[in-house]
């Protein structure tokens, strides 16, 4: 598993605090010269099962196609390119909107076989206070020239959890993202991170965080809608057709090995952590050793994220009993087979029931 981070924008959204720069063309050939060199030396730890690639942001639909092909030719020459079982590109809609058709078709014949569009809403006010640069009109038009242009692995991404957001604008938006009928659909809370515009807006009063009653509101109607549109529900965010589910995140959510590459990037090798520094080029690796308590508590989480749940033996053997018991008893934790798992009408409440067993 590899993930490339692009660290590039055009404007930064009002939440977002993941490392990133504005986009200049003079900076795109020192990044890749970085990603190339980094590339070349962590060739050996680079795993191929699965064999997935994930270029995250930032932008990437930014980056020149020239840049990108540059990266995948330096994945090649060290053991590790095409084809992928799954090669997802994160892009935004603008961007497919302005590159047009063709820049989608260059996209699948670099190997790229799932797109990832972050629309976030349908709704213009709501991408005006996001700051993002499309509007809905956009986002229809940048699904429907992915789709002529022979992608057939769309996810969508939304945002839901904001203070002013209305039940009629997200129901709205869930249904519009459903008349779409993309493969796979990513939902995620607002939350307020520390180094992003949004927390700056909350510290000086500009903002007040949704209450639980409005996030667990639209959480439920998204879950409602999504099922009825025949979508699986794997993990709290996400929601796939059958067969479409993202193997390279699931692989996070089981711990498997993967490469971080670029600035701010991370990696996991089982035992350790490593993360990148946030420079441009020339980027060094800092690196943690996890202690047991670390990887048990970082088990447990994970696995209770997704519907497939965690095996019964390994939550006995590293978890309070008494807790596994009430907890099963309230209907917080179902028992199927020789795994537990959290059910749907209690994924929203994941966290705190995550708490009580570790």
């Amino acid at each position: 598993m590899i993930y490339v981070h692009v660290p590039f924008c055009k404007r930064f959204c009002t939440y977002c605090d993941f490392y990133s720069e504005i986009a200049d063309e003079g900076c795109f050939k020192a990044y890749a010269d970085s990603v190339c060199a980094e590339i070349r030396q962590r060739a050996g730890e680079m795993d191929d099962d699965p064999k997935t690639l994930y270029f995250g942001g930032g932008t990437p639909s930014v980056l020149p196609l020239s840049v990108l092909t540059r990266i995948l030719i330096a994945l090649d020459e060290a053991g590790h390119g095409g084809p992928y079982r799954e090669f997802t590109m994160e892009v935004n809609p603008e961007d497919l909107v302005e590159k047009g058709p063709s820049y989608v078709e260059s996209l699948l014949s670099l190997g790229v076989n799932r797109i990832s569009i972050g629309v976030q809403s349908f709704d213009d006010g709501m991408l005006r206070w996001m700051n993002r640069r499309h509007d809905a009109a956009g986002a229809k038009e940048a699904y429907r020239i992915a789709r002529e242009a022979g992608a057939d692995n769309i996810s969508l991404d939304l945002i839901f959890g904001v203070s002013h957001l209305t039940d009629e604008v997200w129901a709205d938006t869930v249904d519009q993202t459903v008349a779409l009928d993309p493969e796979h659909i990513s939902c995620y809370q607002l939350t307020v991170e520390g180094e992003s515009a949004l927390a700056d807006m909350v510290a000086d009063g500009r903002y007040k965080e949704a209450d639980d009653n409005l996030c667990r509101r639209h959480y439920d109607m998204l879950c409602q809608k999504l099922h009825a549109a025949g979508y699986h529900h794997y993990e709290i965010s996400n929601f796939a057709k059958e067969g479409f589910e993202a193997v390279h995140n699931s692989g996070y959510w089981a711990r498997r090995p993967y490469v971080g590459i670029g600035p701010g990037a991370h990696s996991f090798q089982g035992k350790t952590r490593s993360w990148n520094s946030k420079v441009l080029s020339g980027w060094k690796s800092t690196t943690e050793t996890l202690s047991d308590e670390d990887a048990r508590v970082e088990a447990v989480m994970l696995a209770l994220r997704t519907d497939k749940g965690i095996d019964a033996d390994f939550l006995h053997g590293n978890c309070s009993k008494e807790a596994i018991g009430w907890l099963a008893q309230s209907g917080a934790l179902v028992r199927v087979g020789n795994r537990y798992r959290i059910p749907e009408d209690h994924f929203f409440v994941s966290d705190e029931i995550i708490r009580e067993l570790i």
